[in-house]
């Protein structure tokens, strides 16, 4: 009987770790940052990554009841990762622990700030936002591509159920769609 426990957590496990990987794919799409300007850096992208998780979370939250325990380890899943790449690029033990805590305050004040925008449909917010954690500029305009990849992916995850996010990934558009005009940089 408590082995049948162990397989449902075990089969959860798998299940947030291939959304996870898809998550961690999409994020890293190269027009973002060579088109909708996220700066290809660490900085940039851990901020391209909490961008995608924060959207798929938000679809998750919309969703019944087991969506919350997934988005939840999924969560989990994020920050063990981040763990382990602050680890990776030397941080030592001590380190890690302030480090953590500064992520996880920009990622739910990010997550926070995305949702008021996207929930007012405050295009002009979300540029505004964008512009400023992600691309890292004051100038909104900065994030004009990125502000309508973002509003269109949030269409699309709206569209999928919790079945289609966890078995064939969040729905996530061409990155290359949004290219603002202007915009003659032809290397994607």
């Amino acid at each position: 009987m408590i082995a049948r426990f162990f397989r449902r957590s075990s089969a959860r496990a798998s299940i947030v770790e291939a959304l996870h990987l898809r998550i961690n794919e999409a994020s890293r799409a190269p027009g973002l940052y060579t088109h909708l300007g996220v700066p290809d850096t660490v900085e940039g992208r851990f901020e391209c990554l909490s961008l995608h998780v924060i959207l798929v979370l938000r679809r998750m939250n919309q969703l019944p009841p087991p969506a919350g325990d997934i988005a939840q380890d999924l969560v989990n899943a994020v920050f063990l990762q981040l763990d382990s790449s602050l680890r990776e690029l030397g941080v030592g033990d001590f380190g890690v622990p302030k480090r953590m805590k500064k992520l996880g305050a920009a990622f739910y004040g990010r997550a926070a700030g995305y949702d008021a925008a996207l929930d007012a449909s405050d295009e002009d917010g979300l540029k505004a936002s964008l512009a400023r954690n992600v691309i890292g500029t004051e100038m909104p305009e900065a994030g004009i591509g990125l502000a309508r990849y973002v509003l269109a992916s949030a269409v699309s995850l709206g569209a999928c159920d919790l079945d289609r996010i966890v078995s064939q990934g969040p729905d996530f558009p061409s990155p290359l769609t949004f290219i603002p005009s202007g915009d003659i940089r032809h290397d994607a």
